[in-house]
């Protein structure tokens, strides 16, 4: 577990540009971890694509720019921090620049949150209307659930919580209207077949009254 900039958060890159990274594993925890791979390794643009059909274009390119926006504050706050340590004595350029490296690192911390937000709701919000079946609800709600293991936590972060209990609740809304619509579909089948046998009954009985009809008027 890493604790950068006040978010903590499981990474394979502590290192190198961990929250970068994090963002970008949890895109593809939604695109599948082969898409990321392939398309690396292939320089093409099958990350990209697969993410913004699963979101939206507009979705991708504001995580993109704010994936940058985290790393141009991280780049800012070592040119600062190199300079600080360049200068002897505490006085009030050090000071301002010290009052301008916590901006920079709120408005990481910031970005990051909001970013990771977006990720949850524009994945989720739009995979919850494509559900149609019993199976799709337990897939969805697995795959819910399991991006907890993928989050970067501050202190009083709730967004997920609050985000997977609402789901939770229109989700089972959903299931009961699935499984009412297949009750209601079976109905419809039985009823139908119940029809088409009326309607092959009724035209026996009329083809059967119209030969004794015939027969009576032939005596």
């Amino acid at each position: 577990m890493l604790n950068t900039f006040g978010i903590s958060f499981e990474t394979i890159s502590p290192s190198y540009y961990p929250l970068e990274c994090c963002l970008v594993n949890q895109m593809a925890y939604i695109t599948g971890e082969n898409v990321l791979f392939e398309s690396t390794l292939n320089s093409n643009d099958n990350f990209k694509d697969t993410f913004a059909n699963l979101t939206s274009p507009k979705t991708f390119m504001v995580i993109q720019n704010a994936i940058d926006d985290i790393l141009n504050c991280e780049e800012q706050i070592i040119k600062l921090n190199n300079r600080i340590a360049n200068i002897d004595d505490r006085n009030k350029k050090v000071d301002g620049m010290l009052e301008k490296i916590d901006e920079l690192k709120s408005e990481i911390s910031l970005t990051f949150m909001r970013t990771q937000n977006l990720i949850i709701s524009s994945y989720f919000d739009k995979s919850f209307d494509t559900i149609s079946t019993l199976e799709d609800v337990e897939n969805y709600r697995r795959k819910l659930y399991t991006f907890k293991d993928y989050l970067g936590c501050m202190e009083g972060y709730t967004f997920f919580n609050d985000y997977y209990v609402n789901k939770m609740m229109e989700l089972e809304k959903k299931y009961n209207s699935i499984e009412n619509g297949e009750v209601e579909t079976a109905i419809k089948i039985i009823n139908k077949k119940e029809n088409v046998f009326i309607a092959i009954f009724k035209a026996i009985k009329k083809l059967i009254l119209g030969e004794n009809s015939k027969e009576n008027i032939n005596e």
